[in-house]
């Protein structure tokens, strides 16, 4: 090697030094990436909460109007105007067995039947019957006038 081969490889090593010396990540540098993803997901969750039990809801409407029609058949196959249980529409092949046989918020259904009509409820989010979050498919007379 020449005297100017051995200068231009003792520069090289140096440069290659200085960068593997910069290539870390300071500390500062990893909390500000942490912080600003922490404000991305804290907004993507502001937004995505309300949706979520919007869509809680529309499920919990969904499945009680198959269930009031899964009802309504088992009525008419059974020549009978009381509500069955859960049990009974499974055994009479009105709903899947796989089906979810709770509402979204993991609460039994509750049916009520009369002469001409049959009620699906839900206690609703806060699972407390009575109250104004109660979901009916039809809807009752006291929950339309609200």
């Amino acid at each position: 090697m020449t005297n100017w081969e051995e200068i231009l490889a003792a520069r090289a090593l140096r440069r290659a030094g200085k960068r593997t010396a910069q290539a870390g990540v300071t500390l500062v540098e990893v909390l500000i990436v942490v912080a600003i993803m922490a404000l991305l997901a804290s907004g993507v969750g502001f937004f995505a909460v309300p949706k979520y039990k919007q869509a809680q809801i529309d499920t919990a409407l969904q499945s009680a109007r198959g269930l009031r029609i899964a009802i309504q058949d088992w009525q008419r196959l059974n020549n009978e105007v009381t509500c069955p249980t859960l049990s009974q529409l499974i055994e009479g092949k009105q709903i899947d067995t796989a089906s979810n046989t709770s509402d979204p918020w993991a609460q039994e259904w509750i049916f009520a039947c009369t002469d001409d009509e049959v009620f699906v409820q839900s206690a609703g989010p806060d699972k407390k019957q009575g109250t104004a979050d109660d979901l009916s498919i039809p809807k009752v007379a006291a929950e339309t006038e609200r």
